[in-house]
Parts: structure tokens; sequence; C-alpha cells
């Protein structure tokens, strides 16, 4: 069986754990619980080549006083960066882990999730994102951790470029 680590990464709050649950037990919780350090799931999917098994690191939000730790981060075949739709300033700790990704395991296969998209009426994150992101040449996905919009579509575009 073929293993892939896969982090998940980004800002406090943006709703990691709750895409993670989502994908792998189909749940959806309204209660928030920091993850402090890292917390790690798996799921197979199946794909061409067979079984992969995906070992799933969700790694603690980014903020002023918590920052990723890079030893959590080496050995990852792939990863998603998590962005709020209803905070701006989440897009902007996405790229700078993108940056910190970048450094530290280098080009590795990577899909960005705009998050929270059942909250559409009160997102920050507007056309100079989407803008930002195509100039960068970053695939994105508007999700919905609550409703599972895009979730598996997420994961499976994530496995396929891995």
């Amino acid at each position: 069986m073929i293993k892939k680590k896969i982090c998940v990464l980004g800002a406090y709050s943006v709703g990691k754990t709750s895409l993670i649950q989502r994908f792998v037990k189909s749940i959806f919780s309204d209660k928030y619980h920091t993850t402090i350090g890292v917390k790690i799931d798996q799921k197979d999917v199946t794909t061409e080549e067979g079984i992969v098994r995906l070992i799933l690191w969700d790694i603690n939000g980014e903020d002023e006083f918590q920052h990723v730790k890079t030893n959590y981060l080496i050995g990852a075949s792939g990863y998603l960066l998590v962005v709020d739709g209803t905070r701006e300033s989440s897009y902007h700790i996405a790229k700078e882990l993108q940056a910190l990704m970048q450094s530290t395991v280098g080009d590795i296969p990577f899909v960005v999730l705009i998050n929270k998209e059942d909250l559409k009426d009160e997102w920050e994150i507007n056309s100079m994102v989407e803008e930002d992101l195509k100039k960068e040449n970053w695939e994105y996905l508007f999700t919905s951790a609550k409703t599972g919009k895009n979730v598996q579509k997420a994961f499976d575009l994530l496995v396929s470029k891995m």
C-alpha cells in the first residue's frame, strides 16, 4: 500500500479540523476545538494506481502566539492551505505558510481551499484575492466543511496532483 503524508495548514479557526473530519468521517461539529501541535488522521482512497493511505496531519493554526513547527512538515507529499472566506487576514497567513512549506520541503503539490462557503454573505475574501491566486497559478476551490461542498473534490484534486 502506498502511504502519503498530507499537511493541512492555515490560520487558527479556518476550518482545518472540520474539513478533515468531513473528509474522513463525513461529520461536522459547530463546536470549536483548538488543535495543539498536530492531530493525525488517516483515510484510504482508491486511485488508478491502487489504494493510497492518506496520513492527514492537522497542524495547529498559525497566529501571533503559535507558529507551525517545521519538523511537522518534513516528509509531506502534498498539502492543503486553508483560508477562511470570512477573514481576509487568513489568506495572508496562508501565503506565509506556503512560503514556509516551499523553503522546508521544496516544490510539492498543494491546493488552496477557501472555506466557509456556507457563510458567503459574511465573506471578506474578494475578487482581488482570486486574481492573486490566478496570478500565482495556484489551484483553489471554494469549500464548506459544514455542507461538505467540494471537500471530497479538494482531497481528490490533491491526490491526483501527487
